[in-house]
C-alpha cells in the first residue's frame, strides 16, 4: 500500500495534464531501481519574537515524504513533502521531535531531534573548533539555545556574511579556499529576541607535504629547529622570484643541530619509500665543499624510537646550488637500516654534521622522491621513451634540447640551435661522454645509419661521427645533404664513404658513440634544426 501511496503522488499530475484521455500506466521498473532512504537529519528555524514559532525542515537522501511528529501535544503527525517544510507554533519548553522519512519503495527511516523553545537567552555558550589542514569543524551547546548561527569569517566582501545554520550537538565542517586567520563567530538563537555568541580566532594551513618546494601559499611551512639550528622562509639568493628555507647552524650549535621539515605532525603523507626507490633528493647551497649532510627519516608518532633511518652525503661545491642524493639503502655508521615495515612520515636534515655550529648559513629546496633511473641512450633513438637518459651534449655553440615535434605534437625531438658565432664544427652528442650502452654493430656488409632531420633550408652539410666513447682518436665521419626546407626528410648517412680528409671506417673498432653537426663548416647563425630517430640501418 505504500507503493502504491507515493505512486499515486507522482502520477496525480500527468492524470490531471491527460485530462480526459485514459492513459496506461504499468512500468514501475523506477520503483525498483529508486534510492533507498538514508542520511535523515532536520533543522530547526525559530522566529525570535516570543511566539514559538519554528519552522522545520527534514533532509534525506531518497526520501519522497517525511512524517513529523511534534513531540508535543499534537496527537497526529504532519506529512511534509521532500524538499519542503512545516510550520508549528510551540510553548516553552524541551522537546523531541521525531522524524519517520518514506522512500519510494516503502522503505522508512526514523530519527529523533531534541528541541529547546525558550524565549530566555541562551546561557552557557560552549563552542568546540577544530582545524585540520583547511577544513574547521564546529559544534555548539547552550542552555535554552534552538540553533546557532555560525559564521566562518572568510567572506567579508559579502553583505551580510553568509553564515550556517547548526543544532545543539551537531557538527558542522567547512572548508577555506586559502590558508589564513579567520575568526570563527558562533550566535546562539532561543525563541526570544536576545542572543549570545562568542568569537574563535583560528589559523588554517596545508599540512606540508612531498615534494617541498617552498612555493605553495596555503602550506604551513612552519619548521622545527633543535640544537642551535634557526630557520626561517628566505628569497632564494641567487633567484628572487624563488622561495627557499634558510637554515643557519648557530655559533655553539650542537654537532648534531638540525631542522625537522614542518612540524612534529610530519608530512601529509606517508614517504613513499620502498626497495626499488630508497632515493631522495634536495637541493643544497652550502658555504663550502666537503660538508656532512645528513637527511633523517623517522615515524611522527614515534619518533626517536628506533623506528628511523638515516644517510649522509657531502656537499661538493661552496655558494652554489647542487642538488644532493640521498640513498637510504646506505644507511649512516651505526645507524638502523631502512625497513619495509617501517612508516616513515617525518623528515630532518643536518648541515655540517658532527661539528659544533660556528654561524654558518644554509639554504635548502625542493625536498622530493628522487626519480626513477634512467636508463642509458641507445639505437634506435627515438626520444619517446620516459624510461631512458635523453641527455645530449653540445659543443662549440650548439644548444638543444627535447622539446615538442614542430609538426606532430604527440612526438618529442630534439632542437638544437647553431647560435650565432657558433664555430663551423659545432654539434651535438647523442647522449653523454659514455655513449651508447651497446656498441654501433658496423661491419662490411652494414655500413648505413639514418636521422630524420627538419633543416631551415636545403642544400645544408649534416656530418654524423661515430667513435669509441673510450678513444675518440676511432672515428669515423661521413655526410649528407638536405634536400627540403621546414620538412621532415630521412637522410642516409654511409661510413663507407667517409667525408673528405677523415680516416675511414675500421670494422674492428668498437663504435659506441655518435655526434651530429648541422651545417658543418659555416659558422652559426641562430639556425635551428629539429631531428628524430637515429637508427642504423
Amino acid at each position: 500500500m505504500k507503493i502504491l501511496k507515493y505512486l499515486s503522488l507522482l502520477l496525480l499530475p500527468l492524470v490531471i495534464i491527460a485530462g480526459c484521455k485514459r492513459e496506461q500506466f504499468t512500468d514501475t521498473s523506477f520503483v525498483t531501481s529508486a534510492t533507498p532512504i538514508s542520511n535523515v537529519s532536520v533543522m530547526f528555524n525559530i522566529t525570535h519574537d516570543n511566539t514559538g514559532l519554528v519552522t522545520i525542515t527534514p533532509n534525506g537522501t531518497g526520501a519522497v515524504t517525511y512524517d513529523v511528529y511534534y513531540g508535543d501535544a499534537t496527537v497526529s503527525p504532519a506529512s511534509v513533502p521532500s524538499g519542503q517544510s512545516i510550520t508549528h507554533t510551540y510553548a516553552e519548553g524541551n522537546y523531541q521531535v521525531k522524524i519517520v522519512g518514506h522512500d519510494m519503495k516503502g522503505g522508512t527511516l526514523t530519527i529523533t531531534q531534541p528541541l529547546v523553545v525558550s524565549f530566555l537567552a541562551p546561557q552557557n555558550l560552549a563552542t568546540k573548533v577544530s582545524t585540520s589542514n583547511l577544513t574547521v569543524n564546529v559544534s555548539a551547546t547552550a542552555k535554552y539555545a534552538t540553533l546557532f548561527k555560525v559564521y566562518f569569517g572568510d567572506s567579508t566582501n559579502i553583505t551580510p556574511i553568509p553564515s550556517t545554520n547548526m543544532l545543539p550537538g551537531v557538527t558542522i565542517t567547512h572548508n577555506y579556499v586559502s590558508a589564513g586567520t579567520y575568526i570563527v563567530k558562533v550566535i546562539a538563537l532561543s525563541g526570544g529576541a536576545a542572543t549570545t555568541q562568542h568569537l574563535d580566532t583560528i589559523k588554517v594551513s596545508k599540512q606540508i607535504n612531498l615534494p617541498v618546494t617552498f612555493e605553495d601559499a596555503n602550506a604551513n611551512y612552519t619548521m622545527s629547529d633543535f640544537g642551535g639550528n634557526a630557520s626561517s622562509l628566505a628569497i632564494d639568493p641567487q633567484n628572487a622570484a624563488n622561495h627557499v628555507m634558510k637554515s643557519i647552524k648557530t655559533a655553539g650549535a650542537q654537532t648534531w643541530a638540525g631542522t625537522t621539515i614542518g612540524t612534529a605532525a610530519g608530512f601529509a603523507s606517508v614517504i613513499p619509500l620502498n626497495a626499488a626507490n630508497l632515493k631522495m633528493t634536495v637541493m643544497v647551497y652550502s658555504p663550502a665543499a666537503g660538508l656532512d649532510i645528513k637527511l633523517k627519516l623517522d615515524n611522527h608518532a614515534n619518533a626517536n624510537n628506533g623506528l628511523s633511518v638515516e644517510t649522509d652525503v657531502k656537499s661538493t661545491v661552496a655558494n652554489q646550488w647542487e642538488t644532493l642524493t640521498f640513498d637510504f639503502s646506505k644507511p649512516a655508521s651505526g645507524t638502523a637500516a631502512w625497513s619495509a615495515s617501517n612508516t616513515y612520515d617525518l623528515a630532518s636534515i643536518f648541515f655540517d654534521f658532527g661539528n659544533n655550529g660556528t654561524g654558518s648559513t644554509f639554504y635548502f629546496d625542493n625536498l622530493m622522491m628522487a626519480p626513477p633511473s634512467l636508463s642509458q641512450i641507445s639505437l634506435p633513438t627515438t626520444f619517446d621513451d620516459a624510461t631512458v637518459d635523453y641527455t645530449v651534449t653540445d659543443f662549440g655553440g650548439n644548444t638543444s634540447a627535447l622539446v615538442t615535434d614542430p609538426v606532430n605534437s604527440s612526438n618529442h625531438v630534439i632542437k638544437s640551435i647553431k647560435t650565432s658565432g657558433a664555430q663551423v664544427w659545432a654539434g651535438t652528442t647523442i647522449g653523454t661522454a659514455l655513449g651508447f650502452s651497446s656498441m654501433i654493430p658496423v661491419s662490411a656488409s652494414h655500413t648505413k645509419m639514418s636521422v630524420k632531420v627538419y633543416s631551415p633550408a636545403a642544400g645544408l652539410h649534416i656530418r654524423l661521427k661515430i667513435e669509441d666513447h673510450t678513444d675518440g682518436s676511432k672515428s669515423v665521419e661521413t655526410e649528407a645533404l638536405t634536400t627540403v626546407a621546414n620538412q621532415w626528410e630521412t637522410l642516409t648517412f654511409d661510413f663507407s664513404n667517409q667525408a673528405s680528409g677523415t680516416t675511414a671506417v675500421n670494422y674492428s673498432y668498437h663504435y659506441d658513440k655518435a655526434s651530429i653537426f648541422f651545417d658543418f663548416g659555416n659558422a652559426g647563425s641562430g639556425s635551428v634544426f629539429y631531428w628524430d630517430s637515429v637508427t642504423f640501418l
